[in-house]
């Protein structure tokens, strides 16, 4: 699997050609919103009112720092970056959160959303090593900012391309009207869906691959246990074209099994970092639907996520690392944004410090916390989220919070600089480390899980599409809204 950690060193030796579209909001956009202040006081200092903000700044990041012409979201920013395909799914799925908001009308998130669309069909799409895009319908991880090309020796990612397809499918449901830019965002997105082979990248059926490279072959691991790949396995099983075989879920759910355990007071399928708890959830609105496993366990699947966002925050309040600043109101571990690789002495021990790492309570954590982490978790349980959020806005306040809300991530412990150069971010007193870009596949769910909490918007326009339905039906899923 591709490692975003392997390519960051590369940001500003020479690539700025390649990702210098990517590197900054385009000031020239003519649908671009005005700049946010990141300096703007809150008018509305509550739980609440902080949260609105943060909605707004996360829709913000999606409309000011894509290409609008062709789509293409950015890995990060401000550092110059590649584009994420799973970053352009959360980007068309923001889109219609900020026309509900206002903050955009429908005619500029279509026009966008139709922008992004017509560039994925008319991708280029091959097995050579580069000038393509994807391949079989699946797209490369990341993309580079000129020519949309595969970036360095990324992979054909099968997790990704689900994200960017969920927003992709989530689109055809949202614009459903008369009006002929809206009937061709819906052609595009059926033309996008039926040309992904699922069944071509099954190398140990009946387990989807991570991905392939055209220099080796199929990645040598399968999503094949407890994790984000449920939108996967259910966009593959929903598929009119080319369809995973029947049974495919009951094998990978059989899988999930090994994952059922009690930790940190939580009876549940553990999955450490939180975002494997997030992703498919953006989406698919689990309440009350269960497949044969979840059935069986007397619970559903969003349960199962309350219950490991409940088990992150015990995990602060025991806080059996001694990190600094952890505790009922300040949690939150994910897949996100570090100071770096090295060791160092501090807060009376010697630790271990990672850089881009998959974080989760015990497993690689090195005292940094990241925001996405709580806000993608706001539907499962909002009598902690809410809390938490407020409370670290109002301990730490601009040290974390800038002009897209949250900062990718910080850490508290680290508060004095370490002999090694940092890799990402910056020591800020009375704060310590604070990343210095926001991540797309991060701003991502805090915007769509803020408004399925208050409003299902997505949830709601995607229980509409066909093939999600039809993907949670070969899956066995009953009940609730499905009927």
């Amino acid at each position: 699997m591709f490692d975003r950690r392997n390519f960051m060193s590369h940001a500003g030796l020479g690539l700025a050609g390649a990702v210098g579209a990517c590197a900054a909001p385009r000031q020239s956009d003519p649908l671009r919103l005005g700049a946010l202040d990141p300096t703007r006081p809150l008018t509305d200092a509550s739980a609440s009112g902080l949260i609105d903000d943060v909605q707004e700044r996360a829709f913000r990041f999606f409309w000011d720092t894509t290409n609008p012409e062709t789509g293409w979201a950015p890995d990060r920013w401000p550092t110059p970056s590649f584009s994420s395909i799973a970053a352009i799914g959360y980007a068309l799925t923001a889109y219609p959160i900020g026309e509900s908001h206002g903050w955009i009308t429908r005619a500029a998130g279509r026009d966008r959303t139709l922008r992004t669309l017509s560039w994925l069909a008319g991708a280029p799409m091959g097995d050579g090593e580069r000038r393509f895009s994807g391949y079989k319908g699946f797209f490369y991880h990341f993309l580079g900012v000129t020519q949309g090309w595969r970036f360095a020796r990324s992979e054909l990612s099968t997790i990704d391309t689900a994200l960017l397809m969920a927003g992709v499918l989530f689109a055809q449901s949202w614009y459903d009207g008369d009006d002929p830019v809206e009937a061709r965002i819906r052609a595009l997105a059926d033309q996008l869906y039926r040309a992904i082979e699922w069944t071509w990248i099954t190398p140990r059926p009946p387990f989807v691959s991570m991905g392939w490279h055209p220099e080796t072959g199929f990645i040598p691991s399968d999503w094949n246990i407890y994790n984000e790949g449920m939108i996967l396995y259910v966009l593959g099983l929903g598929s009119p074209t080319h369809p995973l075989p029947d049974g495919t879920w009951e094998a990978v759910s059989e899988r999930f099994r090994a994952s059922w355990g009690t930790h940190w007071g939580q009876e549940y399928l553990h999955f450490a970092p939180m975002f494997g708890h997030q992703y498919s959830h953006v989406w698919i609105d689990f309440r009350g639907i269960r497949d044969g496993l979840m059935r069986e366990k007397g619970i559903d699947y969003f349960e199962n996520s309350r219950r490991a966002t409940y088990a992150q925050r015990q995990y602060a309040v025991e806080n059996p690392g001694g990190w600094v600043g952890y505790g009922e109101d300040c949690w939150g571990l994910t897949a996100c944004d570090g100071p770096g690789d090295f060791r160092m002495t501090t807060a009376g021990r010697e630790r271990s410090f990672f850089s881009y790492s998959a974080r989760g309570p015990g497993e690689r954590d090195d005292g940094t916390l990241a925001p996405t982490a709580l806000l993608g978790s706001y539907p499962f349980a909002p009598e902690i989220v809410e809390p938490t959020v407020r409370a670290m806005y109002q301990r730490y306040g601009t040290g974390i919070y800038g002009q897209y809300g949250f900062l990718d991530s910080f850490n508290p412990t680290l508060a004095s600089r370490p002999p090694e150069r940092l890799k990402h971010g910056e020591i800020r007193p009375g704060t310590g480390w604070v990343a210095d870009d926001y991540l797309g596949i991060d701003q991502g769910p805090i915007v769509a899980m803020i408004e399925n909490h208050r409003t299902e918007l997505v949830w709601k326009t995607m229980q509409k599409n066909p093939y999600i339905r039809r993907g949670l039906q070969r899956a066995g899923f009953t009940g609730g809204w499905m009927g």
